[in-house]
């Protein structure tokens, strides 16, 4: 019985553990922050949106550089935000290689990957339009 991984099952593997490390770190300090201010202030609107406010701030940060735009992070507000950031998050693990189709406007500031290790993959050769901040990667 061969007991060896191969090296895409390998892969996928390590990009789910750090796409799940990056949820639990948006997560967890959302819900110690909902915790806190619900202690300060008691239950109510402030810490139910106090709750969301550090998801909604990450994903607005990661949202152009997994073909999203920012004000999708307003979808934290009503429920599907968590799917959104997942995607993202799944999306910007292997930067600054993608291994989805870009959107039209994306194009002029990506490359085919001629790298072998990443075949078949788009290299980002700049950030998004919108991010007004450097490449992941």
């Amino acid at each position: 019985m061969d007991l060896r991984v191969s090296p895409d099952r390998r892969a996928r593997r390590v990009r789910m553990i750090r796409t799940v490390a990056l949820l639990v770190g948006v997560i967890v300090p959302s819900l110690v922050l909902r915790e806190l201010i619900e202690a300060l202030t008691g239950r109510g609107p402030l810490a139910d949106l106090s709750a969301v406010a550090v998801p909604m701030a990450a994903t607005a940060w990661l949202a152009p550089y997994a073909s999203y735009r920012r004000h999708d992070a307003l979808l934290w507000l009503v429920g599907p935000g968590i799917y959104v950031f997942t995607v993202i998050a799944w999306r910007v693990v292997p930067a600054p290689y993608r291994d989805w189709r870009p959107r039209p406007e994306e194009k002029p500031r990506l490359r085919w990957s001629r790298d072998p290790e990443h075949a078949g993959t788009w290299y980002l050769t700049e950030p998004s339009g919108d991010a007004r901040h450097t490449a992941l990667g």
